[in-house]
């Protein structure tokens, strides 16, 4: 029985040896029977291939649209931020612009009338127990500013520095109903005293009745005793509307100041006045230019005393 079972596993192999040397013999000579078979396999096989692309092909979809979806949304993000740079450094050159044009403004006008001064930022808006509307600026003491000194930009006058620190002073402005300045009208010389009104306009009240009064008269800072707190020739509003009542031994008129004071952003300190007064040569030429207002937002500097 051994012998037997033996003998047929020796035929076996012999068969299996004989058929692969025979097909590969076919193969070599280009008889396409492997390529039938090949071909017949392939065949039965790819009906099942189609479903299972059928059947999977969403969910690759799936997948791949989730991972453009995440790139786009990256892509998105991105583009956002690059717009708000873009848009913050718009604002940014927006302000630089329009702070070089008061720096210039003003600048003119100081070189026209000789003063020396010290250029500053307006660093907050606000008021203190003592006076209503004063502005706080980035430049003090170690630059040479000081109490009772005049402030101006490039329209004319703003206010006098009330209090100083290292690196900062409170400014009280024209506009403030405890403001009072010395003026003189251009061209007639009429010398007068303009009170703050809290609003864009101050009351005039000059000394005496000689003289009438005209709307479109420019007023003009007198000057102070040592240039201080007022230096001489500074623009400070025109003449709205005159009150001449009959019997009046002076006469008061509306003044609208030149200064928009809510536009503020940069203005000079005058820390030295000229040798000559400069009379009407600060007078306007031509229709007073309307400031264009900055969209920055100021603080207080910190370590700066509070005002």
């Amino acid at each position: 029985m051994r012998n037997g079972g033996g003998n047929r596993s020796r035929l076996l192999l012999i068969s299996l040896i004989v058929t692969s040397l025979f097909l590969i013999t076919l193969d070599l000579r280009g008889v396409q029977v492997i390529d039938g078979l090949r071909s017949g396999t392939q065949t039965a096989v790819s009906p099942f291939q189609s479903l299972g692309a059928k059947v999977f092909r969403p969910v690759g979809n799936f997948f791949s649209d989730v991972t453009r979806l995440g790139r786009t949304r990256g892509e998105i993000e991105q583009l956002k931020a690059e717009n708000e740079k873009l848009r913050q450094d718009l604002i940014n050159r927006k302000n630089a612009d329009a702070e070089l044009s008061e720096l210039k403004s003003v600048l003119d006008l100081a070189g026209t009338a000789r003063y020396k001064v010290v250029s500053a930022k307006v660093i907050s808006l606000g008021s203190t127990s003592s006076f209503t509307q004063t502005i706080s600026i980035d430049a003090g003491t170690d630059d040479g500013v000081k109490e009772n000194m005049t402030v101006i930009t490039g329209l004319g006058l703003v206010g006098v520095v009330k209090k100083s620190y290292a690196n900062s002073a409170l400014v009280q402005l024209a506009s403030d109903s405890a403001f009072r300045v010395g003026t003189r009208v251009a061209g007639s010389q009429q010398i007068g005293i303009l009170s703050g009104q809290g609003t864009s306009k101050g009351v005039l009240q000059l000394l005496d009745n000689q003289t009438t009064l005209k709307v479109g008269d420019v007023i003009l800072a007198r000057g102070s005793q040592d240039d201080r707190p007022f230096v001489p020739g500074v623009p400070i509003g025109e003449v709205t509307s005159v009150d001449n009542a009959a019997g009046a031994v002076t006469q008061t008129a509306d003044v609208k100041l030149f200064v928009n004071f809510s536009t503020l952003s940069v203005v000079a300190v005058v820390v030295g006045s000229p040798k000559s007064d400069p009379r009407d040569a600060l007078v306007p030429k031509g229709p007073i230019p309307i400031p264009v207002p900055t969209v920055t937002v100021y603080a207080t500097p910190s370590g700066s005393p509070k005002p």
